[in-house]
This record gives C-alpha cells, sequence and structure tokens, in this order.
C-alpha cells in the first residue's frame, strides 16, 4: 500500500533525525540492546547457533562459569544477516550502524503494513493513512521501534499488530491460523506474550460460542499455535539442553499447546453442541494441557521472577521499572493514558453504533484492546502491545477530527477543535509544557534531570588497555564492559545469572573488607563504578557509609584497590585487585 510506505519514509526519518546524535555515537541507550548485539558478535565470531550461553558472564577460575541466555535466535537473526553480509564489504563498525538503524525500522515497516492494511478493511484508505501516521504520536510504541533499540520489545509489537490484522481476514480457517503462527513467533521471541496469545484466543472462542461456523477460527489458531511453535523450538533452540526453564518455551510448553489443539481439534468435529457443552469442552482442553505442563515442569506454574532470590528480587526486579504496574510508574507517564482512554471508548462507541452485521467484530475488538490495556497496567511495558491495538481507532478518531476541523465554518470552531487534539496526540508534551509553565520555579520542579557523564560505552573502551580479565562492576554497567571491552563481567541485569547478581549486589553493599572475599571469589582483577548512575548509590543505601559502593563512591577505596587513572571523567572510575 503506497499510504504505508508514505508513513514509514516519514516516521522513519522523523526517528532518525530525532535520535541522529546517538545514532552517530554509536551510543544504545538500553542494557539489553547492548547484551543484543553482544550475543550477536559472538554468533558472527563462531559461537554455535544453538549455543546460548554468554561465557563472558560470571566466568569462574577454573574455566566453568557462563550463562546460558533466555532470548530468542529469531531476534538475533535479522542482524546477523545484515551485519554478517555487509561486514566484507564496509567493516564491522559501519556494518553495525547499518544494522542498528535499518532493523528496528524494518520492524516499524512490519508493524505498518498490518496496521494499515487492518485499517484499510475496517474503514478506508485515507483512515488507513492516517492510522499509520498516528504510530508516530504513540510514545510507548515508537520508543520500541526507533533505531538502535534492536532488543526484541519492537519485533514483539509486530506479531501483535500480524495477529490483529489476521484475526479480521474473511477466510475464517486461515485467519485463525496466520494469527497463530504470528503468536508463536511471538511467544518463541518472549514468554511475556503469553496472556496476549490467550486473548486472541478467547476472542476465537468467543466467536465460536456466538457462531459454530467460526469454531475454524480457533481451529486454525491452535494447530497453526502448536506446530509453529514446536518447529520453531527445534530450529532455534534445538534439543540439546532440555532443561525445563521457566523464561523461555520448552518442550513442555509444546506439549501444552499441543494438547489444547488436539482437544480443540476434537471439539469442532460434532455437528452440533450446545455452547454451554462447548465452553466445558474448551475448559477441559485447557486445563489438560495445564496439567501436563504441570507434571513436566511443576516449578513453572508460577511466574518466572517468583523464585528469585529475594536479596536479588529486592534489590534489582523491583527496580526494573518497565516490568512492574502502571501505578508504580513516574506520575509523569500518566498523561499517555488518555491515547488508551479513548481508544477504548471510540472501539465501544463503533461496536454500540455499527449495524447488526459488523456489531460482535467491534465487540471482539473492544475485548482485545481492554484486555491488553489491562495487561499494560499490571506490566508497564506491556503497554506497547495495547497501544498496536489502540492505533485503530485511535486513527478513525484521528480522521473524523481531521474531517470536522476541514468541514467546520467557523475559526473559533476550528480552533477549538485543533487545540483539542494537540493533548491527545501528543499528551507527554502537552503535560511537560503545563507544567513548566505552571511549576513554580522556587520548588525546583520543572528542572531537567542531568544525564550521566559517565560516557559507559565511549570510556568503557579504554579497559583495552589492561590484559583481559574478570571485572567487578554494577550489573547495569556489565553489557557496556562486554561490549567495548575483551573483559568478562561478574553479572549484567539478566536474572538467569542469579547467583552471580546475588554476589555483586552483596559485594558492593557489604563491607569493604567482606566485599574482598567475592571479588576474589572470581578472581576479579578490576573494579569499575559509574558514580552518577542510581544503581551504586542504591547498594550505598542498603549498606551504609561502611559498604564498598559508599567508599568507592566517596573516593576512600580499601587498601585492597589501586586506582587507576585512565584519562576519563571522575565519574567513571576504575580500580586495580592488589595480589
Amino acid at each position: 500500500m503506497r499510504k504505508v510506505l508514505i508513513a514509514w519514509v516519514v516516521l522513519s526519518l522523523l526517528l532518525i533525525l530525532s535520535g541522529w546524535q546517538a545514532i552517530a555515537a554509536g551510543r544504545l541507550a538500553d542494557p539489553d540492546d547492548i547484551m543484543r548485539l553482544v550475543q550477536v558478535r559472538d554468533v558472527l565470531g563462531g559461537q554455535g547457533w544453538f549455543d546460548p550461553n554468554q561465557y563472558r558472564l560470571a566466568p569462574m577460575p577454573d574455566g566453568s562459569g557462563g550463562v546460558p541466555m533466555h532470548w530468542s535466535r529469531l531476534v538475533d537473526l535479522p542482524l546477523i544477516i545484515v551485519i554478517g553480509s555487509l561486514t566484507p564489504l564496509l567493516g564491522a563498525q559501519l556494518a553495525e550502524t547499518i544494522a542498528l538503524i535499518a532493523i528496528p525500522l524494518l520492524t516499524l515497516l512490519v508493524t505498518l503494513n498490518f496496521v494499515g492494511r487492518l485499517s484499510a478493511r475496517l474503514f478506508d484508505l485515507e483512515t488507513a493513512g492516517w492510522t499509520c501516521l498516528v504510530v508516530g504520536f504513540m510514545p510507548l510504541m515508537t520508543h520500541q521501534l526507533q533505531p538502535l533499540r534492536i532488543d526484541h520489545h519492537g519485533w514483539q509489537i509486530a506479531t501483535v499488530a500480524a495477529a490483529l490484522w489476521a484475526i479480521h481476514l474473511g477466510h475464517r480457517w486461515r485467519g485463525g491460523a496466520l494469527a497463530g503462527l504470528a503468536m508463536a513467533i511471538g511467544l518463541s521471541i518472549s514468554l511475556e506474550l503469553l496472556p496476549v496469545a490467550a486473548l486472541f484466543a478467547g476472542v476465537l472462542a468467543f466467536r465460536w460460542l456466538r457462531d459454530r461456523a467460526d469454531r475454524t477460527g480457533l481451529v486454525g489458531f491452535m494447530q497453526s499455535l502448536a506446530l509453529s511453535l514446536s518447529l520453531l523450538f527445534a530450529l532455534t533452540k534445538g534439543f540439546g539442553d532440555l532443561t525445563p526453564y521457566c523464561d523461555a518455551i520448552t518442550l513442555a510448553h509444546c506439549g501444552l499447546f499441543i494438547t489444547i489443539a488436539l482437544g480443540v481439534t476434537a471439539l469442532a468435529v460434532p455437528p452440533r453442541l450446545s455452547p454451554l457443552l462447548i465452553a466445558g469442552g474448551l475448559a477441559a482442553a485447557g486445563l489438560a494441557g495445564l496439567a501436563l505442563f504441570g507434571w513436566a515442569s511443576p516449578t513453572c506454574l508460577g511466574t518466572p521472577f517468583g523464585s528469585l532470590d529475594p536479596v536479588v528480587h529486592d534489590a534489582w526486579y523491583l527496580n526494573v521499572p518497565e516490568g512492574r504496574p502502571l501505578w508504580e510508574q513516574s506520575a509523569d507517564l500518566y498523561p499517555v493514558m488518555l491515547q488508551f482512554i479513548l481508544a477504548l471508548g471510540v472501539a465501544v462507541m463503533l461496536a454500540l453504533r455499527a449495524p447488526a452485521e459488523r456489531r460482535w467484530l467491534w465487540v471482539d475488538y473492544t475485548i482485545l484492546l481492554g484486555g491488553t490495556i489491562l495487561l499494560g497496567l499490571l506490566v508497564f511495558r506491556s503497554l506497547a502491545l495495547a497501544a498496536v491495538v489502540a492505533t485503530i481507532p485511535f486513527g478513525y478518531l484521528l480522521t473524523t477530527a481531521l474531517r470536522w476541523l476541514r468541514e467546520a465554518k467557523s475559526p473559533l470552531k476550528k480552533v477549538a477543535i485543533g487545540l483539542a487534539t494537540v493533548p491527545v496526540l501528543l499528551p507527554l508534551a502537552t503535560y511537560a509544557a503545563a507544567e513548566r509553565l505552571l511549576a513554580d520555579e522556587s520548588s525546583g520542579r520543572g528542572v531537567a534531570v542531568s544525564l550521566s557523564s559517565c560516557e559507559l560505552q565511549d570510556n568503557a573502551k579504554l579497559l583495552r588497555a589492561f590484559p583481559t580479565a574478570t571485572v567487578f562492576a554494577p550489573l547495569d554497567i556489565g553489557p557496556s564492559l562486554l561490549a567495548q571491552s575483551p573483559h568478562s563481567v561478574v553479572a549484567t541485569g539478566h536474572h538467569r545469572a542469579e547467583a552471580a547478581m546475588k554476589d555483586v549486589i552483596e559485594g558492593f553493599s557489604a563491607p569493604a573488607d567482606e566485599a574482598r572475599a567475592i571479588v576474589a571469589k572470581y578472581d576479579s582483577k578490576l573494579v569499575v563504578v559509574c558514580t552518577d548512575l542510581s544503581e551504586p548509590r542504591l547498594y550505598a543505601r542498603m549498606g551504609g557509609e561502611r559498604s564498598l559502593a559508599a567508599r568507592l563512591m566517596a573516593d576512600d577505596a580499601p587498601d585492597w584497590l589501586e586506582g587507576v587513572d585512565i584519562d576519563a571523567p571522575d565519574t567513571f572510575r576504575v580500580w586495580r585487585v592488589r595480589d
């Protein structure tokens, strides 16, 4: 569709221009993006496709250690293709830069393609064009689709957009099967999509309960989901490590979906069943799948983070805002909920006003939108998935507002429509502007928080001058050290390194004399701290003024550490461990 391409070009240029400073410096903002690049480099350097281990995490003096990462090779694949094919022609650095720009924008194009096509199907081409442009006004979504953002969240958004488009195809089984394929890809990327997959299945089951002819939608969805998920497991995970992990797809998950798919398929065979029997049969299929899963992987019936060590849970997990509920976020982010409230209101209105033959379509859509918003309230980063569903009614709302603007005769009415549209399109900017106007300067409100002066990705390169060693450093700066130097680190903020994460937390929060034994456990030769980041300050609060973190931040290192001058800002500090 031409309008999709136009919208993609416009949004791509805006995203590149707005992020050009970071792009030019190659400065990835999120530790997960940096860690993804490290993983890709390892594969290009010869590490096996089926070997997910990060060997430079938590290495032990005896040569053991390393951490099996839970990330999917599906997200690595496009990065590997682009970087691997361009490196011989352009060199590794330029090839990586191109990939860091191109892959997120490719993800954006995939998302716009499905959103635009669905909007055209539900409304018209004009609405489809504005709907695609609306994506640029959804900050929680564009954050995950901007250049340099190479972690898995952008591809999750694309798979939700694909599934949303698929279930609105005219062909019931094919639509369900394509939606199942999209959800299988999404689940292979991250188990975070499990509630969303359940929501799509619930809507398709609701269609079956209303009309037996619609049963093929759910049948196609579950058959495709089970088969695709199993194939993707074999192609990306392999069968070398069959540990029943709780944070990624395993054979137990494949068994769960295969069991449900068999039950749903069998239930669709009888010519006539009452809605009560259908509901009971679907519930029985689901319970049978859960029973098999519980038998095969009993420790995974809870949440993946439910069994975290209490120290790691309190010091790390509770301090990762994106994984926490909305009400634990900064109040500055609340205005963005205006977009979701309006989109949900528009979906309800469309359901109420639609002719009888389309009313249930919008009822289903409202269920999907409401369900994903609820999920986002519980896990804040999931609001990016709700934003995909919200774009269609939000695009319709913008198209309607623009039509009113064209048709308005009175200049006053035009101004009123324009003023009402701005806070809807730019809720965060509107809130920030209002806050600056209303802020009391003497209170200190409205003053921008300065960025860290550590320049992690630049200054981490200075560590290349040291012999290869293990570095004892806070969790958040570990990925930069891995990406910019040949050194290993004790831990990063990735929960499968739970034991090492606990050692880092306790090492920095313990009295300096006690911390020495923890540092020595990994035969660490260097200690690195960025003093103006929040993590070391947290450790200093936990351990008090005698803690290793507090002393390092006060430039009062214990005698078993020797300060090293590496010509970096004072906030980026390095010590050599004395023998």
